[in-house]
């Protein structure tokens, strides 16, 4: 049995939306507080944005990184703050799991660039497969699971930018906290593949 969704079920799905609460961390007394809150917690959901390159042979380093509650997304401007000792630390600790897709490109950058050793990570790549489920990409994954579609509409945007747009600020969160509530979800043995609408029959050859 596997489990995947076409471009065009894809596109009928209506766009998910974050009703929590965003906060720009885009200086030290604001990374120190954003830390006290995220240290307390068990699981939090992670991404990173970069300033798209349209140069052969010219890329960017991490310009945000987005570390999400299920009600709170904290987008950390590292482009301003740099990667203060707090925050890799922060990174590094492998007590705290930290829910990403796709992360061995993040880890490559970020280790590059600011040297830290990435612990305590959970790749869903890794994970949806147990599940039948074949696609890689967060919004497909996402749309399986909760029938609503992630907007992609500002991926290519200027993440260096002086100021983010609030549409920048809400992709940026939906893409970490999707992460987390994907995790909890398949954790919570809710998700039942054989009874997705989703089921890909295969060709008998």
């Amino acid at each position: 049995m596997r489990i995947s969704i076409s471009k065009e079920q894809l596109s009928t799905l209506d766009r998910v939306s974050f009703n929590g609460r965003i906060h720009v961390i885009d200086t030290l007394p604001k990374l120190n507080k954003a830390l006290e809150e995220l240290n307390g917690s068990s699981t939090l959901g992670f991404d990173t944005e970069t300033r798209p390159s349209f140069k052969k042979g010219v890329s960017h380093n991490v310009a945000l990184m987005q570390i999400s509650t299920m009600d709170d997304c904290y987008l950390f401007r590292i482009n301003k703050i740099g990667m203060p000792d707090s925050l890799r630390s922060f990174l590094e600790n492998e007590k705290i799991t930290k829910v990403g897709l796709s992360l061995k490109d993040d880890f490559g950058v970020i280790h590059k660039g600011y040297n830290a050793n990435m612990s305590g990570f959970v790749d869903l790549q890794k994970m949806v497969p147990q599940y039948n489920i074949s696609d890689a990409s967060l919004q497909k994954i996402y749309a399986i699971l909760f029938d609503k579609r992630i907007s992609k509409g500002q991926r290519l945007s200027n993440w260096e930018a002086e100021t983010l747009t609030e549409a920048q600020k809400e992709y940026a969160a939906i893409d970490a906290w999707a992460c987390l509530r994907i995790y909890n979800y398949l954790n919570s043995q809710t998700f039942k593949p054989e009874e997705s609408k989703y089921i890909v029959e295969e060709d008998e050859n």
